[in-house]
Protein backbone atom coordinates (compact mmCIF):
# COMPACT_ATOMS: atom_id res chain seq x y z
CA UNK A 1 0.00 0.00 0.00
CA UNK A 2 1.00 3.38 -1.27
CA UNK A 3 2.11 5.78 1.57
CA UNK A 4 -0.64 7.97 0.22
CA UNK A 5 -3.31 5.69 0.32
CA UNK A 6 -2.63 4.84 4.15
CA UNK A 7 -2.51 8.69 4.87
CA UNK A 8 -6.10 8.95 2.99
CA UNK A 9 -7.54 5.54 5.21
CA UNK A 10 -5.94 7.15 8.63
CA UNK A 11 -7.44 10.41 8.16
CA UNK A 12 -11.15 9.30 7.23
CA UNK A 13 -11.15 6.74 9.95
CA UNK A 14 -9.85 9.42 12.57
CA UNK A 15 -12.30 11.78 10.82
CA UNK A 16 -14.80 8.94 11.51
CA UNK A 17 -13.77 7.91 15.03
CA UNK A 18 -12.59 11.07 16.57
CA UNK A 19 -14.04 14.03 14.48
CA UNK A 20 -12.67 16.23 12.14
CA UNK A 21 -11.62 18.69 14.35
CA UNK A 22 -9.78 16.38 16.74
CA UNK A 23 -5.77 17.43 17.00
CA UNK A 24 -4.85 13.82 15.98
CA UNK A 25 -7.25 14.33 12.95
CA UNK A 26 -5.86 17.90 12.20
CA UNK A 27 -2.25 16.07 12.22
CA UNK A 28 -3.07 13.43 9.70
CA UNK A 29 -4.71 16.47 7.55
CA UNK A 30 -1.62 17.92 7.47
CA UNK A 31 0.77 15.01 7.25
CA UNK A 32 -1.59 14.06 3.60
CA UNK A 33 -1.43 18.03 2.38
CA UNK A 34 2.41 17.37 2.89
CA UNK A 35 2.38 13.92 0.96
CA UNK A 36 -0.11 15.52 -1.68
CA UNK A 37 2.84 18.62 -2.13
CA UNK A 38 5.51 16.49 -2.19
CA UNK A 39 4.07 14.36 -5.22
CA UNK A 40 3.17 17.85 -7.59
CA UNK A 41 -0.54 17.61 -6.21
CA UNK A 42 -0.39 21.40 -5.36
CA UNK A 43 -4.08 22.33 -5.82
CA UNK A 44 -5.17 19.02 -3.47
CA UNK A 45 -2.43 20.09 -1.38
CA UNK A 46 -3.30 23.69 -0.93
CA UNK A 47 -6.94 23.11 -0.49
CA UNK A 48 -6.32 20.57 2.53
CA UNK A 49 -3.75 22.60 4.09
CA UNK A 50 -5.83 25.80 4.11
CA UNK A 51 -8.84 23.57 5.64
CA UNK A 52 -6.37 22.15 8.42
CA UNK A 53 -4.78 25.89 9.01
CA UNK A 54 -8.95 27.49 10.00
CA UNK A 55 -9.69 24.14 11.72
CA UNK A 56 -6.37 24.50 13.81
CA UNK A 57 -6.99 27.89 14.53
CA UNK A 58 -10.42 27.37 15.04
CA UNK A 59 -9.87 24.08 17.99
CA UNK A 60 -6.36 25.37 18.73
CA UNK A 61 -6.34 28.86 18.91
CA UNK A 62 -3.99 31.15 16.59
CA UNK A 63 -1.15 31.30 18.99
CA UNK A 64 -1.01 27.01 18.83
CA UNK A 65 2.50 25.71 17.79
CA UNK A 66 0.33 23.08 15.26
CA UNK A 67 -1.89 26.35 13.88
CA UNK A 68 1.11 28.63 13.36
CA UNK A 69 3.35 25.31 11.59
CA UNK A 70 0.53 24.93 9.56
CA UNK A 71 0.16 28.37 8.61
CA UNK A 72 3.71 28.93 7.93
CA UNK A 73 3.66 26.27 5.50
CA UNK A 74 0.89 27.21 3.96
CA UNK A 75 1.95 30.65 3.28
CA UNK A 76 4.74 28.73 1.93
CA UNK A 77 3.27 26.98 -0.68
CA UNK A 78 1.25 29.69 -1.86
CA UNK A 79 4.15 31.97 -2.33
CA UNK A 80 6.07 29.51 -4.15
CA UNK A 81 3.03 28.38 -6.35
CA UNK A 82 2.52 32.15 -7.01
CA UNK A 83 6.00 31.85 -8.55
CA UNK A 84 5.09 28.89 -10.53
Amino acid sequence: MEAEELEVRVMETMKTVLGEEHPSTLTSMANLAITWKDQGRFRDALALMRNCVALREQVLGIDHPDAASSSAALAKWEEVSDLS
